[in-house]
């Protein structure tokens, strides 16, 4: 239920149920425990107010009702946050504590200005409720106004960790416990954490693949140690000397109980050895040996992090992991490249996205998304097996994960230059220009990234331009994350090369927020507006837009102040603007120019010194035609 239509009682029972949820995270633990402790117990104390008012049945005016209306908003985003920090993958938390820190800080602002709207001073409650909350509206005043607080043991520990080949074993066993990850059992969680993490990321994984995967390694090894119970005599340390190291239990196969060599993930979320489980399988068992739960489906995933984990094991105990014996690498069709990818399993998911279940649907499209994503072997086997079709048809789902991880798909396997035209023929642009359109902020981005790589073909910047992507670029452009707002950029740059869409473009209304985009140094987005402007003022409607916008005055001070790049599109920019046209020259001169086009020549690029010269020459005609005019 909306809060437009709700009864005053529901609200403040919305109120307090948020309340009570958010008290439920005070017992969380570690570094997440300590950055939204203070944030729990200070919503927890405001819940005797809002019980009171439930209580007493206090009827309140409608101005006062409103501060409760943001008071539940506030609430409801603050018991999301609680949700999405307190779940998911903790060596990803912890390597982006900054910005969990940052999204406290903001959710405690809005707490503050909700209370600030509250007129609990005027509210019939009691004198004891009221100076709780007066004093609790000052501790959020005060929290709002303190700066960060780094926690100076946990960067420390995770620095040595992180840079030490091997750690005192007295700071890995401090940081496992403030990361809640020293168990076998909690370290698989981890990893699954970490598996889901991946299926779900955008960007290059690698820097983050591999600093989460070490790490992990380093505590699982630091488990296994823990959970011994090594003989101290003189004897037995002689003799443990040349023993084969114990493999931990977290790496070994549920059924063969043997070091795993290719670990893959059945739909219960439990991993064992392919060979193993496909042997299980064959033998026609539909339950999951480990938990008895029946089998969603008899597809395998490839648990990349703990083969990742397993490797680096074997590597730091001397011993040489064998080759893997039926393991997801196969032959694909027409060649003998191999691949993560088990075409049987593939062919499985194809099934999954043609006849499945939502759920299915959007589990198997999440699987090929991940598995597109891994290399260039993949890519093809994926395209082989028939895959793009399906794909294509489930950019129409209305199942929003499905159709981020559909377009996503694309996005990956369109990296192969062969696929891109497997894509374009299977009528794939009209549907993602849609979910650039209506998509979630998601799905939109990385359909602005699919239209980019496809674009690379000219010809598909001509389809791409007719289809009606441009002006739903631009609007990305504006509304979009500073991620989305990059992808809008870079594509709508590579379709500007296509001469017909230049005047899409500017028809469009493009002008107006590349400059405003340029106005804002801090956005990150001066260098992509600049490029996209300069290839838009070789064109006669893009130079009269680029002109009427006012833009002028803020190239002549890029051009003064701008990166060695910027100062030479600025001033490729303003030459195009200027040539043949006296009122332009006239403003340039007006504010400056002359001054930062003349520093242009002694220390611009080749390109920007040549600009540089011939707009100056130009101005200096100007001022040779006012002097003699005046004598």
């Amino acid at each position: 239920m909306g809060l437009t239509n709700c009864s005053h009682e529901e609200l403040m029972s919305r109120i307090v149920d948020s309340v009570k949820a958010i008290s439920g995270f005070s017992s969380s633990r570690g570094f997440i425990g300590r950055i939204q402790g203070d944030l729990v117990r200070r919503i927890t104390l405001l819940s005797p107010f809002f019980e009171e008012l439930i209580d007493v049945n206090v009827e309140l005016e409608d101005d006062q009702i409103l501060g409760f209306k943001v008071m539940s908003i506030a609430l409801d985003s603050s018991l999301e946050l609680f949700r999405s920090v307190n779940g998911g993958s903790k060596l990803f938390q912890v390597f982006d504590r900054g910005s969990i820190v940052q999204k406290f800080r903001d959710m405690t602002v809005e707490i503050e200005a909700a209370l600030s709207q509250i007129p609990y001073d005027k509210i019939e409650v009691s004198e004891e409720v009221k100076e709780q909350v007066e004093l609790l509206h000052s501790q959020f005043k005060r929290a709002k106004e303190r700066g960060d607080e780094s926690d100076v043991q946990l960067s420390h520990d995770l620095d040595i960790v992180e840079n030490v080949m091997d750690p005192d074993p007295k700071i890995l066993k401090r940081l496992s416990q403030e990361l809640q990850l020293s168990t076998i059992d909690e370290l698989k969680k981890e990893s699954h954490a970490i598996h889901e993490y991946f299926l779900s990321y955008d960007g290059d994984p690698d820097d983050y693949f591999q600093r989460m995967s070490s790490l992990l390694k380093k505590l699982v090894d630091c488990a296994t140690m823990e959970s011994s119970e090594p003989d101290t005599s003189t004897g037995n340390r002689i003799i443990s000397r040349h023993r084969s190291p114990v493999i931990p239990e977290y790496f070994r196969c549920p059924i063969s109980l043997e070091l795993m060599k290719d670990p893959v993930i059945v739909s219960t979320g439990q991993t064992y050895e392919r060979s193993s489980i496909q042997k299980w399988l064959d033998a026609g068992h539909k339950t999951c040996p480990k938990s008895q739960e029946t089998l969603l489906h008899a597809g395998l995933t490839p648990n990349y992090v703990l083969k990742s984990l397993i490797a680096l094991w074997c590597e730091s105990n001397g011993i040489e992991l064998p080759q893997n014996q039926g393991s997801c690498r196969t032959t694909k069709l027409g060649g003998s490249s191999s691949s993560d990818c088990d075409r049987a399993f593939v062919l499985s998911l194809l099934d999954k996205l043609d006849n499945g279940t939502t759920e299915q649907q959007r589990a198997a499209a999440g699987e090929l998304r991940l598995l597109a994503k891994r290399n260039v072997d993949n890519r093809v086997c994926i395209a082989e097996a028939g895959a793009i079709p399906y794909l294509v048809d489930l950019l129409s789902s209305p199942d929003p994960r499905t159709q981020e991880h559909s377009v996503t798909a694309l996005l990956n396997l369109s990296i192969n230059e062969g696929n891109k035209g497997a894509i374009v023929d299977a009528g794939a642009i009209t549907d993602i220009v849609e979910v650039l359109r209506n998509g979630s902020m998601e799905a939109r981005e990385n359909a602005a990234a699919t239209l980019f790589s496809l674009s690379v073909i000219d010809e598909n910047k001509v389809t791409i331009g007719a289809a009606g992507a441009i002006q739903a670029l631009i609007s990305l452009l504006e509304e979009g994350t500073r991620r989305g707002k990059k992808d809008a950029a870079t594509a709508i740059f590579n379709l500007c090369i296509y001469q017909g869409n230049k005047s899409r473009a500017v028809k469009g209304g493009i002008v107006d927020p590349l400059t405003r985009l340029l106005k804002d140094a801090g956005g990150g987005m001066v260098d992509e507006a600049l490029a996209i402007l300069a290839i838009l003022s070789t064109n006669q409607e893009g130079k009269t837009a680029i002109a009427e916008a006012d833009s002028i005055p803020v190239l002549v001070d890029i051009i003064r102040t701008g990166s060695p790049r910027n100062r030479e599109n600025a001033a490729a920019i303003l030459w195009y603007l200027c040539i043949g046209n006296m009122e332009r020259l006239n403003v340039a001169r007006e504010v400056g120019a002359d001054i930062a086009l003349k520093e242009l020549t002694e220390n611009g690029t080749d390109r920007a010194k040549r600009k540089a010269a011939s707009l100056l020459e130009l101005i200096q005609q100007i001022e040779g035609v006012v002097v003699s005019t005046v004598s």
